[in-house]
């Protein structure tokens, strides 16, 4: 069955980078922006920028009845993931595959427990350097999804249906065929990348230089790299080359959604990652001291709000 209609719910800096890709390539009412009446009348009124030119969106209400989306991308923050899922019930139908780029290791379950895990690709954004300042976004490096399924080493029809689209509309992708070790992966990377940044109020710039900010995302890497052996996981030292060769693609003069969080004095993610390790360290004896100096700090800046 061909890819056709497209949804994505939450228009934060992951949403407007592929929407705007989308909204290029695909017919206007072919893709949906889904959003409350507010927020659509917020966006049409201010208008929503990419790279300095304004955004072409087929906004749509949860309560607008019509045909289930083909393929539907989450792209909000996990704080709003709740509400994603109730304002999508009616973009999902039995032929749905979804797609979440929320950063951690727990949103595919999530979304599987609501819709059925079988509709669920496992999914991870990696290699953008946006920055969203209010209604604009702007990017050097768009990155790409990388997805597969949940099951190691297979690739299932859902997989190749979603391949063949993106094909069709020049999305960068990669299938892989161990994503939990991939979304574990990611998942070291925001840890070590988002909350250094945020920590030392800097740029990709500061880590991707020798120094004690890239000391101490390295460290707090390595802890993720002993908890996912507990896990089953394994990640090793390759692949924290692999995740640091990432970064170092990324314009130095950028900066990760955490930092920029805390520059606006929004409640960042820290629960999702630093919060996250702490949880899986006490449960399994590993001591995790650079992601409790960086959870301190981060809570210590968040309480000055």
């Amino acid at each position: 069955m061909e890819i056709k209609t497209v949804s994505i719910i939450g228009l934060g800096a992951l949403g407007i980078l592929f929407g705007n890709h989308l909204a290029q390539k695909m017919p206007k009412e072919n893709l949906r922006i889904i959003a409350d009446p507010d927020r659509i009348e917020k966006y049409k009124k201010s208008g929503v920028y990419c790279n300095g030119k304004i955004c072409n969106f087929n906004y749509v209400t949860p309560d607008e009845k019509g045909t289930a989306a083909d393929l539907l991308l989450f792209t909000v923050k996990y704080s709003g993931l709740k509400d994603a899922i109730q304002a999508v019930q009616n973009q999902v139908g039995e032929n749905t595959i979804i797609l979440s780029a929320l950063n951690g290791i727990i949103s595919e379950e999530i979304i599987g427990d609501a819709f059925g895990m079988d509709k669920v690709l496992y999914c991870v954004a990696q290699g953008m350097d946006a920055v969203k300042i209010d209604n604009k976004l702007t990017y050097h490096n768009m990155g790409m999804l990388c997805f597969g399924d949940g099951e190691p080493g297979m690739v299932s029809d859902k997989v190749k249906r979603v391949a063949a689209f993106f094909d069709t509309v020049d999305f960068p992708y990669e299938i892989d065929t161990d994503m939990k070790k991939r979304l574990w992966g990611k998942f070291m990377l925001n840890v070590g990348v988002n909350q250094t940044v945020a920590v030392y109020e800097g740029t990709y710039g500061d880590i991707q230089q020798e120094g004690k900010a890239r000391e101490t995302m390295i460290a707090a890497m390595r802890e993720v790299i002993t908890l996912s052996a507990k896990v089953g996981i394994n990640l090793g030292e390759a692949d924290l080359e692999y995740w640091l060769k990432v970064l170092s693609t990324l314009n130095p003069e950028g900066k990760p959604s955490m930092a920029q969080d805390v520059e606006a004095k929004r409640f960042s993610e820290v629960e999702l990652f630093a919060g996250t390790v702490l949880s899986l360290g006490k449960k399994y004896g590993v001591a995790t001291p650079v992601n409790q100096f960086l959870y301190n700090k981060i809570k210590a800046m968040e309480s000055n709000y």
